[in-house]
Parts: C-alpha cells; sequence; structure tokens
C-alpha cells in the first residue's frame, strides 16, 4: 500500500508518495510553481528536451532491469525536433519506466522517483529546487523519528505481555477474580512506573490532568528502551521469588544505570 504525505515549499503543497519502497514527489504540483493554470504542459515541454530523456533514460538504465532501451533510443533521437512530443504515459507504456507514474483522484497528478523529481524542478527553478530537497529531507527525518519512537512503544507492549504472564503464573493464586488480578496488575505496572518514573500512574494522571494517554505515552525514546529491558528483568525476578520491595529497588538500580549510559545524567538518586 502506497503511503501518501505532504510537504509545503515556499507556500505551495507538494504531495510525496512511497511506493513498493520507492520515494516519489509530485511533479505536476512542481509545475504549478511555473505555471498553476496548465502544469501538464509545463512536464511535457520538460520532457521534450533531449537532456531530459537521457537522464531519464540512464536512470532506468541503472535501476530498472525491466527497462525498453530499444524504445528510449528512439525517443532519445527524435528528443529536440520540433514536432516531437512526449507525455509521462507514452514514456511509461513505451519503455515500461518506474520513475515516473501517473495517478488519478484525490492524490492525482504525475509523480517521479526523488531524483528525477529534483532534476525537474532544477529545470523549474534552482532555488525552488533547493527548498524542495530541505523540506523532503526534514519529512524523511520526522518520518524515521517517529517510527523508531513506534518501534520502541510496540516493543514494550510485546515485553509487558511477557511480564503480565510471569505476574499470571507466580503472583496470582488459582481461581482469582478478574478484580484481583486487575490490582495485581496494577501494582506491577507501577513497580516499573515508580522505578523508571519515579511515580506510579495515578500519580502522573494528577499531576498531568490536562494530558491525554498514559505516562508511557509521553515517554522519551531512551526511557521506552529502558523500560523494556526492565519489563524482561522484572518477569526474571518475578520467577525467581524476589519480593515486590526488593524487585523495586534492583530495577530502579538498573533503570538508573541504564539512563546514565543512554543519557549521560548522573544527576538522579538511587531509590532508598
Amino acid at each position: 500500500m502506497a503511503k501518501k504525505n505532504e510537504i509545503i515549499v515556499k507556500d505551495v503543497a507538494i504531495k510525496t508518495m512511497s511506493k513498493d519502497g520507492i520515494d516519489y514527489i509530485c511533479i505536476t504540483d512542481i509545475a504549478k510553481q511555473k505555471n498553476f493554470i496548465d502544469p501538464n504542459g509545463v512536464i511535457a515541454n520538460w520532457m521534450r528536451n533531449r537532456n531530459t530523456i537521457e537522464f531519464l533514460g540512464i536512470w532506468e538504465t541503472l535501476h530498472n532491469p525491466s527497462f525498453n532501451p530499444i524504445e528510449f533510443e528512439g525517443f532519445r533521437k527524435e528528443a529536440g525536433l520540433n514536432a516531437f512530443t512526449l507525455s509521462p504515459t507514452r514514456w511509461i507504456e513505451a519503455t515500461n519506466a518506474i520513475g515516473v507514474f501517473s495517478n488519478s483522484g484525490r492524490y492525482g497528478g504525475t509523480y517521479a522517483q526523488t531524483d528525477i523529481a529534483f532534476e525537474f524542478a532544477s529545470w523549474i527553478s534552482v532555488e525552488f529546487r533547493l527548498y524542495l530537497v530541505m523540506e523532503f529531507q526534514r519529512l524523511k527525518t520526522k518520518e524515521q523519528e517517529l517510527l523508531g519512537w513506534s518501534a520502541k512503544r510496540e516493543l514494550s507492549k510485546i515485553n509487558y505481555r511477557i511480564h503480565t504472564d510471569a505476574i499470571k503464573s507466580h503472583l496470582i493464586p488459582e481461581e482469582v477474580t478478574r478484580e484481583q488480578a486487575n490490582i495485581i496488575y496494577a501494582e506491577e505496572a507501577d513497580v516499573l512506573n515508580v522505578a523508571m518514573f519515579g511515580m506510579t500512574a495515578k500519580q502522573w494522571r494528577e499531576a498531568n490532568p490536562e494530558l491525554k494517554g498514559n505516562i508511557r505515552d509521553y515517554a522519551t525514546i531512551n526511557e521506552l528502551i529502558c523500560l523494556s529491558n526492565m519489563e524482561n528483568i522484572n518477569a526474571v525476578l518475578i520467577n525467581d521469588g524476589m519480593s515486590q520491595g526488593e524487585r523495586l529497588i534492583k530495577l530502579n538500580q538498573i533503570a538508573i544505570q541504564q539512563m546514565q549510559v543512554l543519557e549521560g545524567n548522573n544527576g538522579r538518586n538511587l531509590l532508598k
């Protein structure tokens, strides 16, 4: 499934899309920088250029094993002639190109792989190209940050299931009610919360009534990494029969040690 997004470049909205692992930028949107009324005409003029055809052909040769070099050679010979015209659709159908594609609907337009889109932007305006590259790089950086946070959050959730299985086996007596089980789970979750954040979930909610979610939703990447490790360690300590109080001290020591390594911060104090 294609992943869609949008960036703003000099007050112009530019659609982006990730398809089959390749990033594309809407060159129809870029063309509006030159001619808002007829962006397709701008693209057609660009594709008539011999340098454009050679650039597209070289890109496809490097990245597309199904590229048709015979059709490409025919276009290359005709490029620049007064009668020569070439649309993105004709280029795609004749050469099996993957660097350019056309889309319909809400995210409609002609899209080009980032190398090609940046080349097109240079043809429109060198200044616009520089701003486009900057905003696109900013988008990819943000996506990587969100991906990293999401991955750590999912890891934390998986380890929490391991953690709760250990509680179910070693802390919950036979045939307890659901309410009793929930009380035990809450206490164990707060053991990790106090060891990591210095407060229980309830204390955090009382201190932050304006925030939605829970304390872990506002944790940093390093805190989530540390919390993930602590959940595994707590499951082992539960299996070993260590009391809750002893585990709290042990987990807090581990949390401080790991956060000192991750953050280079020696300012936190051990629980007494």
